[in-house]
């Protein structure tokens, strides 16, 4: 009996030795890499970078980012090829939770997009509110750029046509397809008019001819939500980054960053702290 049960030890002891060790799953592997899709503005305004090397001295991860339009950001986290995207254009992403691509929206922050133009200002809309001045650039037939690449920008500015009750076309308006730094660039060589995000433009003020013609105006409010891609329906996200940048948007710490960003460099705030707000109170 002894010398069956030895042998029949030792037939067990060397299959498992044959047999190869299963590797994890990927899912089951940790990433410290984090993929943030998100958008041009919050780029070009410097805010992704101060925000980024702060994350990184706090957490174990690192940030991957593709700052591309909102509308490319958020078909990025519906392939399941991001674990977080930070962006504003509220409707689509209520559209991209009811497809069921994200897990967690929160409300970070908001700023303010301003219309800019060149200083001498031919359709007269300085002062006017922002629907006003968008009636009357196109009432003349001033020249305006906009960006037209499907960005939160984009979708932002075709909204605002809407409630002014215009339908651009024509001559006079140009969809430029690009981001918003190249889009000034167009205006001021066009002597045009723009709608820009505050931070980008100021970024960029001193590289163009134009100035800020209309601003503080209600509809120019612009709000940015981070959301968190599903890892129920994307097994592979990182969930655990995207969930830690996520929360590191909206601690205390972060949240007084955002608040004092550009005022040193701008001498006024760009972006406004929102965390644990409604949206509704940003307008």
């Amino acid at each position: 009996m002894r010398s069956a049960a030895a042998a029949l030890l030792g037939i067990i002891l060397a299959a498992c030795a044959a047999a190869p060790a299963s590797a994890p799953s990927t899912s089951a592997v940790a990433r410290t890499d984090v993929l943030l899709a998100t958008t041009t503005s919050f780029q070009d305004s410097g805010l992704l970078d101060v925000l980024v090397v702060d994350f990184q001295k706090r957490t174990p991860f690192r940030i991957r980012a593709s700052a591309v339009g909102t509308g490319a950001a958020l078909a990025i986290g519906a392939r399941g090829d991001a674990d977080v995207v930070f962006v504003h254009a509220p409707e689509q992403e209520l559209q991209f939770m009811a497809e069921g691509n994200g897990e967690r929206r929160i409300f970070v922050m908001h700023n303010d997009f301003v219309l800019v133009g060149p200083p001498d200002d031919p359709a007269r809309v300085k002062g006017r509110n922002a629907l006003d001045a968008l009636r009357e650039i196109a009432r003349v037939r001033a020249p305006f750029i906009s960006r037209g690449d499907n960005s939160g920008t984009d979708f932002f500015e075709k909204a605002l046509w809407r409630r002014a009750g215009v339908q651009p076309a024509g001559t006079w308006y140009v969809e430029a397809a690009t981001g918003m730094g190249q889009t000034l660039t167009i205006a001021s060589e066009k002597r045009a008019y723009t709608l820009s995000d505050r931070g980008t433009f100021l970024a960029r003020r001193s590289q163009t001819q134009l100035g800020i013609l209309v601003e503080r105006d209600p509809p120019l409010i612009n709000v940015y939500h981070v959301i968190t891609v599903n890892p129920a329906k994307f097994p592979r996200v990182n969930s655990a980054g995207a969930n830690a940048f996520a929360d590191y948007l909206v601690s205390p710490q972060t949240q007084q960053l955002i608040g004092a960003f550009g005022v040193a460099t701008y001498g006024q705030q760009l972006f406004v702290p929102d965390a644990g707000k409604d949206e509704g109170e940003a307008r």
